[in-house]
């Protein structure tokens, strides 16, 4: 490979906070919330045009998994109370996505997070072990901002991954990663009539067949299953069907190929809806979101790793600074469409909510640095679970308010009081 030496230049130092957190989905924006509501001075760094990630840019249907956190609440609360259409002043789990950038933005600002947008993370200032700031690319230039704290919210652990803590990526046996989805949105729909089958394990036969295994016959592989879910607003169904595989998240090459196949396979997905789904005769599409749904890439090294025993089990932690996180092994098929053999959805046997301990967000041999989100330690399995948007918001506002925490006392994230931190997060 031909290589460039790019000249060695000083680099402009443009703020200096207590936490910065980059990445602003769930995890990050719940972050930067919490640290700043409690006292800590906080830039949040976002490389798209709207904070809310996945939950917004995604364009994802509905908040699924559960997640016993005074934030996470607040935040369907007030999406609650600016919703137009169908759950208006009530608590529903579906996401209008115009709404919840609006609620996010409102909430960062009403906590004095300063907000950068357009700004790619891009490297980490380091000092010995210890993350001392960020380095960042945009219009603006290569910048640098610094900081007593970073905490890690991208998902993929860009930060981490700059910082150079141990990880590997997908499951444990072959590296190889959940498939990716690019979510999109149609109109027309006869709610009255509509079937709307929510999980793999779910069936629904017709005079024309079996709706899932029409999935597989007219939908092109790797697509080939039908997962549709209703909105906030009348005729408006979100569609989690396009599918690409062997996907690597963390790079742009791969990105863009799934950019082409997912939006390839949309046309023959509507023919198929208007087809053969009842209620769904006259839909067209409205709008697709604006970021590819990565399910998984780099799972880092923490102090402590969650497991799928844990969940299964149900742990409660002693040193939990997650509570209450539920959901299932929702592992998408790594070879095609459909649930993988290792998942389970509708067939989940475990009620009971699971906790996360502090140690899962603390990066190996690494000071000054927080994850926060799907990218903590834990195993494959285990991530199918906690990678769910309720939990990492969760997560986050546990990282936020130990990022405070630590920013507080020297910058050490070790030295945090994890019962200090759980009297904070309840």
């Amino acid at each position: 490979m031909k290589t460039f030496t790019e000249p060695a230049r000083e680099l402009p130092v443009a703020g200096e906070y207590d936490v910065i957190v980059a990445g602003s989905g769930p995890a990050g924006a719940s972050a930067a919330v919490m640290a700043s509501r409690l006292g800590a001075r906080v830039l949040l760094i976002e490389w798209n045009n709207s904070v809310g990630g996945m939950s917004t840019s995604g364009l994802m249907s509905h908040w699924t998994g559960t997640v016993v956190s005074p934030l996470y609440t607040e935040i369907l609360t007030r999406c609650a109370a600016l919703c137009e259409g169908e759950g208006r002043d009530r608590v529903v789990p579906w996401i209008d996505p115009e709404i919840l950038k609006t609620v996010w933005l409102d909430m960062l600002r009403d906590a004095g997070v300063t907000v950068l947008l357009y700004t790619f993370v891009c490297g980490v200032v380091k000092e010995g072990n210890r993350v001392a700031g960020v380095v960042t690319e945009s219009k603006s230039g290569r910048r640098v901002f610094l900081s007593k704290i970073t905490v890690d919210g991208t998902g993929d652990g860009d930060a981490a991954a700059f910082a150079g803590v141990p990880c590997h990526k997908g499951r444990e046996s072959d590296g190889k990663m959940q498939p990716c989805t690019l979510m999109f949105k149609v109109a027309g729909v006869d709610l009255s009539r509509a079937v709307l089958l929510g999980s793999f394990e779910s069936k629904h036969m017709t005079e024309k067949g079996e709706l899932q295994e029409l999935a597989k016959e007219h939908i092109p592989a790797p697509a080939g299953h039908l997962l549709v879910y209703r909105s906030t607003l009348p005729g408006i169904v979100t569609c989690n069907m396009t599918n690409c595989t062997d996907i690597d998240g963390t790079k742009a090459e791969d990105l863009t190929r799934a950019e082409l196949v997912c939006r390839s396979q949309m046309p023959a997905i509507v023919k198929y809806l208007r087809e053969f789904v009842p209620g769904f005769e006259r839909c067209y599409i409205i709008s697709a979101g604006s970021m590819m749904g990565i399910r998984e890439t780099r799972h880092f090294e923490g102090e402590r790793t969650l497991t799928e025993d844990d969940i299964l089990r149900a742990r409660q932690f002693d040193d939990w600074a997650v509570r209450g996180a539920h959901f299932n092994f929702d592992v998408h098929n790594l070879a095609g469409a459909g649930l993988d053999p290792t998942g389970v959805q509708h067939e989940w046997k475990q009620p009971a909510g699971y906790t996360i301990p502090f140690g899962c967000l603390i990066p190996k041999n690494t000071e000054g640095l927080l994850l926060s989100g799907r990218n903590i330690s834990g195993t494959h399995l285990a991530h199918s679970n906690f990678r769910v948007m309720p939990i990492c918001a969760g997560i986050g506002a546990a990282a936020g308010a130990a990022a405070a925490m630590a920013a507080e006392n020297g910058g050490y994230v070790r030295d945090v009081d994890v019962r200090r931190l759980q009297e904070r997060l309840v």
